[in-house]
């Protein structure tokens, strides 16, 4: 279509105007985009869309999955699972008409073949009567103007709602609304900390927005992974681009891998604790089977020792005093402090609790380069401070005439630059002599010496 329109018009106009051709490709990326849902996809390397998947046995005939159930995705983290009962031949970024309650539904294929059966189960399939819904057909162009038209409502939609739950004194939020594709109906996600009574609000919205509601709750997580974002490790939030599953995290993770309890650390964009806290707990649980108990404190000669903190990696817990605790903690091994620990059982105390010998395998390997650059420094941005040293102020001593002219003219004998081109004596301007014979006058008034041989004469 667009290309039809690039050739309608006249060559003089396409070259006087200049960037005609470029807007219209951009209003075409911009269309692409919004009814894609997110960028559009290629072939097996998908898309910018949430949740989305890559697809690494797209080359392989597909064998494990022969009813040909594919993965088609809607506006934001939503999808599901359908039947390709017709035979279509789909690929990712297709967009089909499937089937819905009441009506049917546009949305884009995001995955086919065998990997579609382990994205089943990860995510909540629907299921009616015991089987998978159908997809219909591939979207024609007046499905995918509706659809368009539909999409457009969405933003005004949920503004009006909020008002409309606000006026009602409702103790909700009104996250995101998203237009079944025939725009028959709506899903109005919301976020609610105790339950709430909306059976008002429901008739107040089919009143104003002529469509089926259907009200859907979601927590802090959810909506932070509809709305999307970048973490604080720089790269895009978890719960946008994999998590379909949220576990529940508490504060233990963070004690068992020694972090501190900072809330503004520890908690993410939808101010719950960050899921990350959960992804090497396991191997910390498994890696402290070997330390003795935090809670047992070290008998020794010089008194007891409580437990401060450890080193999982390098195999070192630090004990400080009773009475000096926190201060001045002694590192020594996990062995050390189980050798301790037993010897304590039998009634038997150590003089002391020794040093630390880390229990590492790591070989430090030498590196074949050195940096006389600079260039692994994290200081090397930094503008260099400007040392200002105060100039000291020059002190002058008294000298007498005779000295002083004696000066003057050794300089005039020295300075190079004051002789003639003949190579006879410097001279100086008349000014310049005039002045200096002046002042030699004044200083030698002035001196005592000379006022008495004035007065005698």
């Amino acid at each position: 279509m667009w290309l039809l329109v690039v050739q309608s018009l006249p060559a003089s106009s396409v070259f006087e105007s200049g960037g005609i051709i470029y807007r219209i490709l951009i209003i075409m990326s911009c269309l692409e985009d919004q009814v894609s849902r997110g960028c559009p996809a290629k072939k097996s390397g998908g898309s910018c869309a949430k949740l989305d998947v890559y697809d690494w046995l797209s080359d392989i005939q597909n064998t494990a999955n022969p009813n040909q159930i594919i993965e088609v995705r809607f506006k934001n983290t939503r999808k599901d699972y359908y039947r390709n009962v017709n035979n279509l031949k789909l690929k990712a970024g297709d967009i089909v008409a499937v089937e819905a309650n009441p009506g049917h539904d546009i949305g884009v294929v995001s995955l086919t073949g065998d990997l579609v059966l382990k994205q089943m189960k990860k995510h909540k399939v629907t299921y009616v009567n015991g089987e998978l819904r159908k997809v219909y057909r591939l979207a024609k162009e007046v499905d995918i103007d509706k659809w368009q038209a539909a999409i457009d409502l969405e933003h005004p939609t949920m503004l009006k709602a909020r008002k409309f739950a606000a006026e009602l004194g409702l103790n909700m939020k009104i996250g995101d609304v998203e237009y079944q594709g025939d725009k028959t109906k709506a899903i109005f996600y919301y976020i609610a900390d105790e339950r709430v009574d909306f059976r008002q609000l429901i008739k107040i919205y089919a009143e104003q927005f002529k469509i089926r509601i259907e009200m859907r709750q979601i927590g802090a997580r959810q909506e932070a992974g509809r709305i999307g974002g970048i973490g604080p490790c720089g790269r895009e939030l978890c719960c946008s681009s994999w998590i379909s599953n949220f576990v529940s995290v508490t504060t233990n993770s963070a004690r068992y891998q020694e972090i501190s309890l900072n809330p503004q650390k520890l908690a993410g964009q939808c101010g719950k604790l960050k899921c990350c806290l959960n992804y090497e707990l396991d191997s910390y649980l498994d890696a402290q089977k070997d330390f003795p108990p935090s809670n047992i404190p070290l008998e020794t000669d010089k008194g007891r020792y409580v437990y401060q903190k450890m080193d999982v990696f390098k195999g070192i817990l630090w004990y400080s005093l009773v009475d000096e605790a926190p201060a001045n903690p002694i590192a020594i091994s996990a062995n050390r402090a189980k050798e301790i620990v037993r010897m304590n059982k039998n009634g038997k105390k150590p003089s002391s609790l020794g040093t630390a010998k880390p229990e590492t395998n790591l070989v430090t390997e030498k590196l074949d380069y050195e940096n006389v650059v600079g260039q692994d420094r994290l200081d090397r941005f930094d503008k260099p401070k400007r040392i200002i040293r105060k100039k000291r102020k020059p002190i002058l001593k008294k000298r007498t005439g005779s000295n002083e002219n004696t000066d003057v003219q050794t300089r005039k004998e020295v300075n190079p630059q004051n002789k003639n081109a003949n190579g006879g004596q410097s001279r100086k301007p008349r000014s310049n002599q005039r002045r200096q014979g002046n002042r030699n006058a004044q200083r030698n008034q002035n001196k005592p010496g000379a006022s008495r041989n004035s007065k005698k004469e």
